[in-house]
């Protein structure tokens, strides 16, 4: 696929970015797209290898690799490169309903997996695919299609996120008519409030839901299902209900001081600042500001990273990662060959920004919170960290990461940000639909139908904590297996 020589003759060319004293000073995306001839070159960069593995989406030694959607990546590389941009966003749009999404905020497990990859540089899968949907949009060739029918099932999709899209857009198509209850005051989950605005502009949520309104899909905000409405209405109401909750119940510190005044969930900052952002600009004050502030985030994972980049723009004083974990190589071990996902060092934007503004990276690897301190106001101070490091349990055989004593170090901090993860789904939404859980906390679905006939569920509410492309995968195929519920048979 793509230009025979094309990976010999061209190297990997990526979206260029403002620098990050520039980037900081505003709230929009930075990645500027390539010309059509250098998007084209890339393109052409995409070997014709025999076994595409990056569309494989499979498991290798317990991570994942290649993409979840199975990607048509060499069909519409080829025609990216062949300059057949309309054909290729059939191609992209026939396994994926949002590569504006993806194309801007997935990890790009595809990338990973690039035969081209194996002795240089990957394809750029990822930009690739955002240049082609952004195309398709700029041609207007992305327009509302109504379905050319409709069934007389009703659906309710409980959740805006982007495993409830999914559901959404699949079962519409169909021709069921569908309702998406979402308890925020906008549509669109972790891609609206999770996932702040300097990644992706929520002008394009936005874009695509209006796309979806326009061929049937009703949404409603603001209700939240089994508080504001009870499970029983909504059964009376639908036919069938889908539960893309997401997994929003955030990893807690269990440390002395927890209740100090500016302790707070990740999750519960970046919405904050989201919304005040696309409210008033940040005149309504109605969020947690770091400006001036010492900032500590406890987790080193993406959610982190944006919180460093969140309160870098906001004026903080200084800001510091804390991260359980030993630091990853910065190149490949040996034990972890391609096509495995490479598990290596990733400084990311945020970390970038604070090397650029501090001088220094942000991160401090194997060290926790062993306390939180506060002034007799009840405000916090400090934080108290300690050091970790790895040891096997004798009991279960696993690695733990256990407290140095005598390492204990006292750190400023006025703002504490809680980025460890989450636990799964609130129980309240269990609990209102009666629907069992897994070991995990999750929803049990094994093939996305749960315990109660009618009940199915999809994405982070039932595979936990996960990527954008995988609830969008989650939704398809939830999607499919409610169509067979319904009418016996699907044509998703």
């Amino acid at each position: 696929m793509g230009k025979i020589t094309g990976f010999l003759e061209y190297a990997r060319q990526t979206n260029p970015a403002q620098s990050p004293q520039d980037r900081i000073e505003h709230w929009k995306e930075f990645h500027p797209m390539l010309s059509d001839a250098d998007r084209r070159q890339q393109g052409a960069r995409c070997m014709d290898c025999g076994v595409p593995f990056c569309q494989s989406g499979v498991q290798l030694n317990g991570m994942f690799t290649g993409c979840p959607l199975h990607n048509l990546v060499p069909e519409w590389n080829d025609l990216l490169y062949n300059g057949n941009l309309p054909q290729a966003l059939l191609r992209l749009r026939k396994t994926n309903n949002f590569p504006e999404f993806t194309g801007r905020v997935c990890p790009a497990l595809c990338e990973a997996a690039c035969t081209c990859g194996l002795h240089g540089d990957p394809v750029t899968v990822r930009e690739n695919e955002l240049g082609i949907v952004e195309d398709g949009y700029s041609r207007g060739l992305i327009r509302p299609q109504k379905p050319t029918h409709r069934t007389e099932k009703k659906i309710a999709v409980v959740g805006s996120g982007p495993a409830g899209l999914a559901v959404a857009d699949q079962l519409n198509h169909r021709g069921h008519n569908v309702t998406v209850f979402e308890r925020e005051d906008r549509v669109g989950g972790l891609l609206m409030y999770g996932i702040p605005n300097m990644k992706l502009e929520k002008s394009v949520v936005e874009r695509r839901v209006k796309i979806m309104q326009e061929e049937g899909v009703a949404f409603v905000t603001g209700v939240n299902i089994g508080i504001d409405k009870s499970a029983e209405e909504l059964r009376a109401e639908f036919d069938v209900v889908v539960l893309c909750t997401g997994a929003k119940e955030p990893r807690d510190l269990k440390v002395p001081g927890r209740e100090a005044r500016g302790v707070l969930f990740a999750v519960d900052f970046l919405t904050q600042t989201t919304r005040s952002l696309l409210n008033s600009r940040f005149k309504d004050r109605a969020f947690t500001s770091a400006a001036g502030k010492d900032v500590i985030i406890v987790g080193g994972g993406d959610t982190g990273n944006d919180c460093v980049g969140t309160a870098i723009r906001q004026g903080c004083k200084s800001v510091t990662q804390l991260e359980m974990m030993p630091k990853l190589p910065d190149s490949r071990a040996n034990d972890n060959r391609w096509p495995e996902w490479p598990r290596v060092c990733k400084t990311d934007y945020g970390q970038e920004e604070a090397i650029a503004l501090f001088g220094s990276d942000p991160r401090i690897y194997q060290t926790t919170v062993k306390e939180i301190l506060m002034d007799e106001n009840g405000d916090l101070c400090a934080i108290k960290t300690i050091l970790l490091e790895p040891k096997k349990d004798k009991a279960s055989g696993r690695m733990m990461m256990v407290e140095v004593p005598g390492t204990e170090k006292e750190l400023p901090c006025q703002l504490l940000l809680i980025a460890a993860g989450f636990l799964g789904p609130q129980a309240y939404v269990a609990k209102a639909f009666g629907v069992e859980t897994d070991p995990r906390s999750n929803l049990a679905a094994p093939q996305y139908a749960t315990n109660v006939p009618g009940i199915f569920a999809a994405g982070d509410a039932r595979r936990g904590q996960s990527l954008v492309v995988w609830a969008i995968a989650e939704g398809r195929a939830a999607a499919r297996a409610v169509d067979e519920y319904l009418m016996g048979y699907s044509t998703l």
